[in-house]
């Protein structure tokens, strides 16, 4: 034992775990036990009848009902009992037993081939081992009955469960006409389509009934999908909707699945030909961010964006399950996505700092019902005991810096309010977030943080400036070690749908009437939806926090190109049906002080960095030390007390000399 113990430690096994019980696997199996329910042992017990027949009637049809048969009975009977408690346990291993026949699909058919390839081997053994040479002296079972047994116990464990699956089935379609379920057409691919008509089957989604699919592969066009015919490609919408309607049966709703808002598949032109022949048009959402298949109604955002980014969702979960998070600014657009996304991927406890009412009542009454343990607190992160408070009290894991202010042109007018809230408010933060023991601390930042020319801009490179220090410092007090906290600033453009985003604006103004509102003909941004924007930066934290610790501190997350506004308003307005210029129009009123044409991704100063991680980039570190950082903090903080704001922007200057070199 000694020499294999040895081997296997050469080999890079450890022995220890080599030979120990598995009981992880013992656990899960206990846990397996524990839940059966009596739906379970009945379904145990169909199976024990579905062997029992099948055995007798194999011998019965091998002996053809004679003498051979009739003198077998007895041993038959004796052997019975053992091999149906064998039984039993196959059926549990294979998931026969636990398995819901509502849902029974290919998976669970090989499961049912399984178990009877192993309860066949079982009889051929227990004929060729035990009973042949040690009781008969002769074959009892024979080749012929054990292949025969095979063949009925697939038949005889299939037969009920695809008879009650076709009647559910069945009773879905029936409950879908009685409940005057809309008549509907799917687009997308055979992949997408498949998944939206078994949620249909299922139940999980109510009052629509397809009648075709329009798929935009070639390959899929004159198939049946679920027993629903693919009726053409993505541009027959009109021709199959007009088809429907001279037959008296109106299709009444479209349904677009991922696959359908490919830029391939011309997502604009079926919308706005669908709202021109007065359907209602829907959409499934991705199944891979963790979404149930439910309907939800077409934003404009869906059709604005470049395809995501792949996240890596498993890497996320195995970050966050288990931990306590606390998010600042938890009632903002980008705080309470992370909020629910955290609690999505398992987080244990949740800590919303907002110093909004309103919007953490909000953020509260969304969350309600989840499995994480989650508490509201009413904070400002300019309260510096009350954030130190409260997070010694919580003992964080990891913090979202999601707090700020953040509109530009009401910043510079009060852009001293900037400098307490987004500075001082985020050294705050990252010193509680360290006092408290904290692994991480993630602050969200701009890509206006980058050669500013907006108070925004600047308040938020002054906050990254001091998150870079105290990461370098805390790395080099470590002298290699893993740092006790890593701090964090991820970088990206617009949101769409956030508050104070253009896209709901415009959306106002077109419901109005208009005129669309545009800055400046040539103005361009970055866009990305709340969610990708919010995976994108837990992504960025699995990153900080990985086995080898890496130099990086700030994150700029991939935005593909940048969308040129007045493009995005005309866009808009011919979803909605209208034209611009002739319906509605487009008026254009200046640049707002801090405002510049061209959002940049990274400083002159701040070479870039690939980190390998699809959609994220890095910046190399460009900060000055923390101890000429802590001069200037205290001296803005004697200007703020005395509200010399001259003196303020002086400091700020120094700190961030790049600051209005690019102005528009």
């Amino acid at each position: 034992m000694a020499a294999k113990l040895a081997c296997l430690a050469e080999m890079g096994y450890p022995a220890r775990i080599k030979f120990a019980p598995n009981w992880a696997f013992i656990g899960r199996r206990m846990t397996r036990l524990s839940h059966l329910t009596l739906r379970n042992f009945l379904i145990a017990l169909h199976d024990l009848l579905a062997t029992t027949a099948a055995l007798f009637v194999a011998f019965y049809l091998r002996f053809e009902g004679g003498d051979g048969f009739y003198e077998r009975l007895p041993l038959l009977f004796q052997i019975l009992p053992y091999f149906l408690a064998f039984s039993v346990v196959v059926f549990f291993v294979f998931n026969l037993t636990t398995t819901k026949w509502r849902f029974i699909s290919l998976p669970d058919a090989l499961n049912i081939i399984r178990v009877a390839t192993v309860l066949t081997v079982a009889l051929l053994v227990l004929d060729y081992i035990f009973v042949a040479p040690n009781v008969r002296g002769a074959f009892f079972l024979g080749k012929v009955t054990i292949i025969l047994y095979w063949f009925l116990e697939v038949s005889f464990l299939s037969a009920s469960r695809m008879a009650y699956r076709y009647f559910r089935y069945t009773r879905v379609r029936r409950h879908a006409r009685t409940d005057d379920a809309a008549p509907t057409l799917l687009i997308g691919r055979a992949a997408d389509a498949e998944v939206l008509l078994r949620g249909i089957e299922s139940g999980a989604i109510k009052r629509i009934w397809p009648v075709g699919v329009l798929s935009p592969s070639s390959s899929d066009r004159g198939q049946f999908i679920r027993n629903v015919p693919v009726l053409g490609g993505i541009d027959d919408v009109e021709d199959v909707i007009a088809d429907f309607a001279k037959r008296n049966k109106p299709i009444a709703r479209i349904v677009m699945t991922p696959s359908a808002f490919e830029p391939e598949a011309h997502p604009e032109s079926v919308l706005m030909r669908a709202r021109k022949l007065g359907v209602i048009v829907n959409r499934m959402p991705s199944l891979e961010s963790g979404d149930t298949p439910r309907l939800t109604a077409v934003a404009v955002e869906d059709l604005l964006l470049r395809p995501s980014e792949k996240i890596d969702y498993a890497r996320l979960e195995a970050l966050i399950r288990g931990k306590a998070v606390i998010v600042t600014g938890g009632g903002g657009s980008i705080g309470s996505e992370i909020c629910e996304r955290v609690v999505a991927f398992g987080a244990a406890r949740l800590l919303i700092v907002e110093n909004s009412e309103p919007a953490l009542y909000a953020v509260n009454e969304a969350l309600a019902g989840t499995t994480a343990e989650i508490e509201g607190r009413i904070a400002d992160i300019r309260d510096r005991e009350r954030i130190m408070r409260l997070m010694a009290e919580f003992k964080p894991d990891i913090v979202f810096h999601a707090a700020a202010l953040k509109h530009v042109p009401i910043l510079e007018r009060d852009w001293s309010e900037g400098v307490k809230t987004n500075i001082f408010g985020s050294i705050n933060v990252a010193d509680a977030a360290l006092a408290a023991g904290a692994e991480a601390m993630v602050m969200i930042s701009t890509d206006k943080a980058i050669e500013p020319v907006s108070m925004l801009g600047l308040t938020k490179r002054f906050a990254e400036m001091y998150c870079q220090a105290l990461d370098h410092d805390l790395a080099a007090a470590g002298h290699g070690a893993k740092p006790p906290m890593r701090l964090i600033s991820v970088r990206f453009g617009n949101v769409l749908a956030s508050n104070g985003s253009v896209v709901p604006k415009f959306k106002a103004q077109i419901e109005a009437g208009g005129p669309v509102t545009v800055t400046h003909p040539d103005m361009v941004r970055y866009f990305m939806t709340i969610r990708e924007a919010c995976d994108l930066v837990i992504t960025a934290a699995t990153h900080a926090l990985g086995t080898q610790r890496s130099d990086v501190s700030v994150y700029v997350l991939n935005m593909g190109q940048p969308v040129k506004i007045v493009d995005l308003a005309e866009r808009m307005i011919r979803l909605s049906g209208l034209q611009p210029g002739y319906d509605i129009e487009i008026v254009f009123t200046g640049m707002r002080p801090g405002e510049r044409l061209n959002e940049i991704l990274f400083a002159s100063e701040e070479p870039t960095r690939e980190i390998g991680v699809a959609g994220i980039m890095a910046a190399q570190p460009n900060e000055p030390p923390m101890q000429t950082l802590r001069k200037w903090i205290a001296a803005l903080e004697q200007a703020i007390a005395r509200d010399d704001r001259a003196t303020i922007r002086t400091i700020l200057k120094d700190a961030v000399p790049e600051f209005g070199s690019t102005a528009a």
